[in-house]
């Protein structure tokens, strides 16, 4: 094996501008798609960060059918306090839940006195929300970055339009489950800006401010919002939650709840798919660009020493070590493609992270953009590369090791 190795490398340095071209187009393709895998999972990793850690979070849990109904945040389908101790207990025994945030959500009238729009309200525990979405104290950029009871953050375009400032006097006006409606007064603590884009009615308030203005006695949520350790093991976490979750009937044996990853919860995972999908096409670019170099040289390889081969034959060189030869040649191709497109590439990632390319996305300015590649992914990259090679020298390996001795001989 050694010998097939030395010969390969002496018969491809034999043409020295061709081995460089087709070595050059293969690294060319793998820097191109560590590059863009790079920068593209940078900015995924990015837009998904600015996504779950703003106002989402990574999981929610949901009464069963609340989510179909959302737009219109039916009360009715709340958790009541049994279910929720019952979610509690669910997330403190799954392993690597960080933090949770349970939620009251409700439509209601908002008034500063001279005009009245609607609103959409979230109850929470402000220390409890920052925990589980800790972005949500940045996007309030006038006020102070947290409520107390008798306080509300009035998202910013409301506030535009209705020309409200912090510390104003407004209302909010609302109707319970039951239909009663019910009003209070707060003070305004902040503006708050949307978390991804310039659209956006959700205000904020105290989750007892929640239960006063819906007149609860004991506090139904509407979801419960959950940020795990590790984003890496969502998927497991979520698997151990839905499994012990599913477990609870209501008395119709019908399950209580549902839980959902970002996933199903934010628009923009349609965005992340297409960045997946734009990556299955750039890698796909690659293998063409690596079959058709490999195959060229190779086919070229084989006419051009037609003689040669013919002398291999006739001197007793087994059609299979003929075979070999040309496989091992495709593979040293591949390989050192593979290697140089890998340093090239990370050096270019390391300049790419040097020059601090800033960009925004929705509301967020400034953001850095910070391109890093997995190297099981690179190593990915290398062996499709390789393997690719490899089979590309597969059609003129056995054209070779099929030639007629004679005929070979007598080529011109």
């Amino acid at each position: 094996m050694p010998s097939l190795f030395k010969i390969a490398g002496r018969n491809l340095f034999r043409y020295k501008r061709r081995t460089a071209l087709t070595l050059g187009l293969i690294a060319l393709g793998v820097v191109f798609v560590s590059v863009f895998i790079a920068v593209t999972g940078s900015f995924k990793a990015m837009m998904i960060g600015q996504i779950t850690d703003s106002f989402v979070g990574h999981l929610q849990i949901h009464r069963k059918g609340y989510l179909a109904s959302i737009e219109t945040l039916p009360l009715t389908l709340n958790l009541n306090p049994p279910a929720v101790k019952k979610a509690e207990q669910a997330l403190q025994k799954t392993p690597g839940i960080e933090a949770y945030s349970p939620r009251i959500k409700f439509g209601a009238m908002f008034s500063n006195f001279m005009e009245t729009s609607n609103i959409r309200l979230n109850g929470v525990f402000p220390q409890r929300e920052t925990a589980t979405v800790p972005m949500f104290p940045s996007r309030i950029h006038q006020g102070k970055p947290t409520i107390t009871p008798g306080e509300m953050i009035v998202p910013e375009l409301l506030a535009a339009g209705m020309k409200v400032k912090v510390g104003d006097t407004v209302v909010i006006i609302a109707t319970n489950k039951d239909g009663s409606v019910n009003g209070k007064q707060f003070t305004v603590a902040g503006i708050i800006e949307p978390a991804t884009g310039p659209g956006g009615r959700d205000g904020y308030i105290h989750i007892e401010d929640a239960m006063e203005v819906l007149r609860m006695d004991q506090m139904e949520v509407s979801e419960i919002a959950v940020r795990v350790k590790d984003f890496s093991r969502l998927h497991a976490a979520f698997n151990t939650l839905e499994g012990g979750l599913s477990q609870e009937k209501n008395k119709a044996g019908k399950p209580i709840f549902e839980v959902h990853t970002w996933e199903k919860l934010s628009p923009f995972y349609n965005i992340s798919r297409m960045i997946d999908v734009m990556t299955l096409f750039i890698q796909l670019m690659l293998i063409a660009i690596v079959l058709i170099s490999i195959m060229n040289v190779m086919i070229m390889a084989v006419y051009e020493r037609v003689r040669e081969i013919g002398t291999m034959a006739a001197i007793g060189t087994l059609p299979g070590k003929i075979l070999s030869l040309f496989m091992v040649e495709g593979f040293v191709l591949g390989l050192l493609g593979a290697l140089s497109g890998s340093l090239i590439g990370g050096a270019v990632i390391y300049i790419i992270n040097l020059s601090k390319i800033t960009f925004s996305f929705g509301r967020q300015e400034g953001m850095i953009l910070s391109a890093g590649i997995d190297p099981v992914d690179l190593l990915m990259i290398s062996g499709i590369v390789i393997c690719i090679s490899i089979l590309a020298s597969l059609q003129p390996a056995i054209k070779a090791s099929r030639m007629d001795p004679i005929r070979a001989l007598g080529y011109v």
